[in-house]
């Protein structure tokens, strides 16, 4: 028996209670609703302020871009906070009163000179990335803080995803079956008033509660070591970001999948396949709600199989299914006409496609919402090889690749619409169906979804910390704490052993 499997299991575990879990959880649909807003920013810069199509896409995958690399230092900035109101929530409050701040200005730009419109429009959404990435580190590094049992901590996936399929599912009813009709089926001023309003005070609402169920574990004793954890200076951070192999493989998986997730809820996107291609935007609201029964029995497959098999298990199980279905649903976008889904007439086809799309869609998402709980395993992972206590940093370099891959989402979108004449104005619900803007839609839903999700298959080979791994990785924490001196100095002969595992060798191995 090696010495790792020795350990003692006192304290190895805390726990959360079940509503700390959920109200926490609501962290990530505050922001999640902010990034389906997003979706229009486009359409309201086209329509009102009066920039090209191709501009706007390009200028908003620069500024993701920008939000990724101001990342590691906003992670930095959380390892380093401590205040009497705990080290998460200020920032989880600070971060989304930003965005808000940056949402009125954001809407209001088309009042301003002509002249003056692109540089406020530009600092408006670089203000609102930092307010946004504040606010959306925490739900990656707060994890850390809220449980660390592996039967439990996936227990999170299911109050977030059920969360986050109401967010999206919601507003996009929301949007193609209200808003969009009571201004005329156009995206009018009206339209961005109202639904800019709408999302500043849930996501507002939504922030305080989720601050209310972090509350009580937003303390130090659940920051790795507690007072024992060791302090983290610049050159440490680069050690840390070299020598942690499933961070960097984990956030390069997460970034494909991630890329797949804003390709396919893109606005443009939904308005190509559902308005033009199937002929009725408001489809992409109705179905959406009808795939919320399925979409909450997928996130729930996925915990059971995390609780029974680990995180990596489910996460790379659900992006095989996910390759699948995506291919399946290329068939299907090839065949479909306008008309082909009517609901006051279901035929085969139609209930094919509703199957298919909502299965392609589900898998393909589901294991984002799971790469959250995974980001907080690594952070655990950290404390356990250093004795330091990341979590900031390990939740921002995810933010990193996510931004960076999510970017090419809308540039990818702007050249292959301009590749087909679309590059001043994007198509809308009233752009008549042709061949080429059925291919983009295959190329957006399917093909380009289906190579991003096998790459990121491919990185998960690499990625060690499946279950057995983790159990070992709470053990080495247990004996840490207890074998600290109480001068605060680690045990240099337990260090020693515990440095030389088979786990962290084998953690390692490329």
């Amino acid at each position: 028996m090696s010495e790792t499997n020795a350990l003692p299991t006192k304290n190895q575990y805390h726990t959360a209670k079940w509503w700390q879990i959920v109200l926490f959880s609501l962290n990530n649909a505050s922001t999640n609703i902010y990034l389906f807003a997003f979706g229009f920013v486009t359409y309201y810069s086209t329509g009102l302020v009066g920039l090209s199509a191709l501009f706007i896409s390009q200028l908003l995958g620069y500024v993701r871009i920008f939000d990724g690399f101001i990342d590691p230092a906003l992670g930095m900035f959380i390892d380093k906070t401590e205040s009497k109101f705990g080290k998460y929530r200020p920032l989880m409050i600070i971060g989304n009163l930003i965005t808000i701040l940056s949402f009125a200005v954001l809407f209001t730009t088309h009042l301003l000179p002509e002249s003056t419109r692109l540089i406020v429009l530009i600092i408006a959404l670089l203000v609102h990335k930092i307010g946004y990435s504040l606010q959306a580190s925490v739900t990656k590094a707060g994890q850390s803080v809220l449980t660390n049992d592996p039967k439990q901590r996936p227990m999170f996936n299911i109050a977030d995803g059920i969360f986050t399929i109401f967010a999206f599912t919601g507003g996009q009813f929301f949007v193609s079956n209200y808003l969009s009709p009571k201004y005329g089926n156009s995206f009018t001023l009206g339209f961005f008033q109202e639904l800019a309003i709408t999302i500043v005070i849930l996501s507002f609402v939504l922030c305080i509660l989720a601050a209310i169920g972090i509350a009580g574990k937003d303390r130090k004793e659940y920051f790795g070591l507690g007072e024992k954890t060791k302090k983290t200076t610049i050159k440490d951070y680069g050690h840390i970001l070299k020598g942690n192999r499933p961070l960097q493989v984990l956030a390069m998986a997460a970034a494909f999948v991630k890329f797949v997730v804003q390709l396919m809820s893109d606005q443009v996107a939904m308005v190509i396949l559902f308005g033009i291609l199937l002929g009725n935007f408001k489809l992409s609201g109705q179905i959406s709600l009808i795939t919320v029964i399925p979409d909450l029995l997928i996130t729930f497959g996925a915990v059971a199989l995390a609780r029974k098999k680990g995180l990596r298990g489910a996460y790379v199980l659900y992006l095989t299914l996910a390759a699948v279905f995506l291919v399946a649903l290329g068939f299907m976008i090839s065949t479909m006409q306008p008309g082909d889904v009517n609901f006051g007439a279901l035929t085969i086809k139609a209930i094919l496609f509703i199957a298919i799309y909502t299965l392609a869609r589900g898998f393909s998402r589901s294991p984002a919402s799971l790469v959250l709980t995974m980001g907080a395993d690594i952070s655990d992972y950290e404390t356990s090889e250093s004795s330091r206590y990341v979590a900031g940093v390990i939740g921002t370099i995810f933010s990193l690749t996510d931004s960076i891959a999510s970017s090419l989402a809308p540039m990818v979108i702007g050249w292959v619409l301009a590749g087909i004449g679309f590059s001043e104005v994007y198509p809308s619900q009233e752009t008549a169906l042709n061949p080429d803007l059925r291919m983009v839609a295959i190329l957006l839903f399917a093909v380009l979804p289906f190579i991003a999700i096998s790459i990121s298959l491919v990185f998960m080979k690499f990625y060690k910390l499946d279950a057995k791994a983790m159990e070992q990785v709470q053990l080495k924490i247990a004996k840490l704490k207890e074998d600290v001196n109480s001068d605060g100095k680690n045990n240099s002969d337990s260090n020693e052993t515990l440095s030389n595992t088979a786990l962290a060798e084998s953690i390692k191995q490329p």
